[in-house]
């Protein structure tokens, strides 16, 4: 089968869907448009107007484009739904009735729990922190399991055109009509770990032809890249590819990078199946497409994850631009003005970028910028008594005092919460066409999942000379946040090149070329089979994106920042870099 991919996130290129069906051959078109912070957007969505909560750019795109797929027989599904399938389907459904159209549209529900917590409070779940172990305290604002994808498998089987679900996870969206399409059974792990990994790849749309790529000067047509589609087999091996004529291009560094975005362990779990990333194969079939086999899949653990968004309290901020001279020493008089206003908060965050230059030649090259961030409960003790008080030192600071902007009242924001449920305590269901209800079990064969150890250095390369170079001139990076934890995935493009990086790259290693995760508990984990690297960083983005008061809250640059930092490397492998 033909599955391509048209939406990483909820904001991605409005015109992909057209493109992905115009472009060549499908058989399903996918969209991704959730994410942890998008359930939290959607929540703000509803508050405004009751009838929302859903991905309203997937809808807008199916009034051009539903005719087209109808056209072709291509099926749509995606988890636009949010935190309304029912109305996102609906909403589909007016879509084909204004154009005319007979569209069969299913939906799955089950994933959001809001409705149900005292009920499973009462059974047990105590919602603890996935990542901390801390009690859940307060009431979330949303709450939504990460449902599998046997419930869109039973939409397609039952006759859907459009699958439109809540929160399923990423990959599901894959592993559903694959399943379907080959009538797979719920035990075939390996044909369902081989179409989670292929999810894993197309999910996040253009990352696996080349955006956001480390090697980003090799990728032709970067100025419109295309989607990827995955070709996958009955086995579940597949092959990464994209339409003829698009920009971009699949390449098994593209495909590695994106396999390495946002992972923690090796065995990266499912509610369908547990895929072993260290048993993936990858294979250069020529132009734009890349082979994916080996892949082994057991069963998935006995638990669902559920992400909650829970009020965190509010937030403010306010940024000074610091010039010339004595940059330390006006930062600091900043601090101490303001210290006054700011005894007492729950949370102060102050950020100085050191990004003015010696001898600057520009006013731009000159500046460095402090910001303050902070946090409380109290809107008004960090609004306006917060963001006037910063103003009104501007002609009584340091010299050149200048802020980015007025003063400002403070905003509201949430708090990621990751907790798990037992499978058997979930619904699962689809709503079909004509109103009726299927419910999907969970699997009935589960696995306890024994945690991956640390890997150990390897033994060093060969002696030769050196030279003092950024680490990113010989291995690539990508990296991304998971809740509360950053990663950072690395690899090598030669065997002996990924022998010197994990003789090398140790964690300690690690923390000492990226000081700020120094604080932090960090996993390495080995995956040769992709001459890769993968760094796992507890707790560097504090409560998840929305409470975030880094300047990467998302840590998207963090592979690229240890990618710039200088390294002691052999020549010898600097001559057979390319």
């Amino acid at each position: 089968m033909r599955i391509g991919n048209c939406s990483g996130f909820y904001g991605d290129r409005f015109a992909a869907m057209r493109e992905m069906l115009d472009g060549g051959e499908l058989d399903v078109l996918t969209g991704d448009y959730l994410a942890e912070l998008t359930m939290l957007i959607l929540f703000r969505s509803r508050l405004k107007e009751p009838s929302r909560g859903y991905a309203t750019t997937f809808v807008r795109q199916l009034d051009e484009c539903l005719g087209v797929a109808w056209e072709k027989g291509v099926r749509i599904v995606a988890n636009a739904g949010g935190l309304a399938p029912a109305a996102c389907a609906a909403a589909v459904r007016e879509v084909a009735t204004r154009l005319g159209l007979r569209v069969n549209v299913a939906h799955v529900e089950g994933d959001d729990v809001m409705p149900r917590l005292a009920e499973l409070r009462a059974a047990g779940v105590d919602f603890a922190n996935l990542d901390t172990g801390a009690a859940l305290a307060g009431d979330p604002l949303t709450a939504n399991a990460y449902l599998g994808g046997w419930g869109i498998a039973a939409a397609l089987d039952a006759g859907a055109q459009v699958v439109v679900t809540g929160r399923v996870t990423d990959a599901a969206l894959v592993i559903g009509p694959a399943a379907w399409w080959h009538g797979w059974s719920r035990t075939d792990w390996d044909a369902l770990a081989g179409a989670l990994v292929a999810g894993h790849v197309l999910e996040c749309g253009a990352q696996a032809t080349g955006g956001n790529y480390a090697f980003f000067d090799e990728v032709p047509g970067l100025e419109h890249l295309g989607f990827p589609l995955a070709e996958i087999a009955e086995d579940g091996s597949s092959v990464v590819t994209k339409h003829p004529g698009t920009g971009g291009a699949v390449t098994v560094g593209t495909v590695t990078a994106q396999l390495l975005y946002e992972i923690g362990s090796p065995l990266y779990l499912n509610p369908d199946v547990t895929a072993d990333f260290t048993t993936i194969a990858l294979s250069d079939l020529g132009a734009d497409r890349v082979s994916i086999s080996g892949v082994r899949g057991t069963p998935p653990p006995a638990t669902t994850k559920v992400c909650l968004n829970l009020v965190g309290g509010y937030r403010n901020s306010m940024t000074f631009l610091l010039t010339g001279l004595d940059i330390d020493a006006k930062a600091d008089l900043v601090r101490r003005q303001l210290d006054p206003v700011l005894d007492g908060v729950r949370e102060v965050v102050w950020s100085l970028a050191r990004t003015d230059a010696d001898d600057p030649a520009t006013n731009e090259q000159a500046v460095a910028s402090l910001r303050v961030t902070v946090k409380d409960a109290d809107d008004k003790r960090i609004g306006r008594a917060f963001s006037s008080a910063a103003v009104e030192i501007a002609l009584a600071s340091y010299p050149g005092c200048t802020l980015t902007s007025p003063p400002g009242d403070a905003s509201p924001y949430g708090v990621y919460w990751p907790a798990v449920v037992p499978n058997e305590l979930l619904t699962h269901t689809v709503v079909l066409e004509d109103g009726s209800r299927l419910d999907i079990e969970p699997a009935r064969e589960t696995a306890s999942i024994a945690p991956v150890s640390a890997s150990s250095p390897r033994p060093t390369a060969r002696a030769s000379g050196t030279l003092r170079a950024p680490l990113g001139l010989l291995v690539g990076a990508r990296s991304g946040d998971k809740g509360g934890n950053a990663n950072v995935g690395v690899w090598a493009r030669s065997d002996e090149a990924f022998d010197w990086l994990a003789a090398g790259l140790t964690v300690e290693r690690f923390k000492a070329l990226l000081p700020e995760t120094a604080p932090y508990d960090v996993d390495r984990y080995d995956l040769p089979n992709l001459r890769a690297l993968n760094f796992v960083v507890h707790g560097l983005l504090g409560e998840g994106v929305a409470a975030g008061t880094r300047q990467d809250p998302q840590a998207k640059g963090l592979g690229e920042w240890l990618r710039a930092r200088h390294v002691t490397i052999p020549t010898y492998l600097m001559e057979g870099a390319s």
